[in-house]
């Protein structure tokens, strides 16, 4: 672990899924989408963890998938452990059809629950 990895305790992690061949603008869209809704829904119901994730840097980790079955399966697994997640639903005006579930948002939460989640998903490159 790099040394400026030890200090953040929370983080706020993105899944994409590769499978739609967004663009990187559409992906980076998504993603924008799933960090700004998760971050809300986590600011309402667990308001001093956010708080803390928010003061020590507000760390995201952008993450990917292949499936919509993967990006659901997910969902789950964070609820399972009480992980604040969002899965995104796009308007279909751009690149996509309607009503086509493109991210997840999940968190921000502590690390060690968040791995528990996401910890053998491949970084987004």
């Amino acid at each position: 672990m790099k040394p400026e990895e030890d200090s953040f305790e929370y983080k706020q992690c993105i899944v994409l899924r590769t499978d739609l061949n967004m663009s990187v603008g559409k992906m980076i869209s998504q993603a924008c989408h799933a960090a700004v809704e998760a971050s809300e829904q986590t600011k309402k119901v667990k308001t001093s963890l956010w708080r803390r994730w928010r003061d020590e840097g507000a760390k995201k980790v952008v993450l990917k998938v292949d499936t919509l079955e993967e990006l659901e399966f997910l969902s789950r697994k964070a609820d399972a452990y009480g992980i604040v997640n969002v899965l995104i639903v796009d308007r279909g005006l751009t690149e996509i059809p309607p009503n086509t579930v493109t991210a997840l948002g999940l968190g921000p939460d502590k690390n060690e629950i968040m791995d528990k989640v996401t910890g053998n998903l491949k970084l987004l490159r």
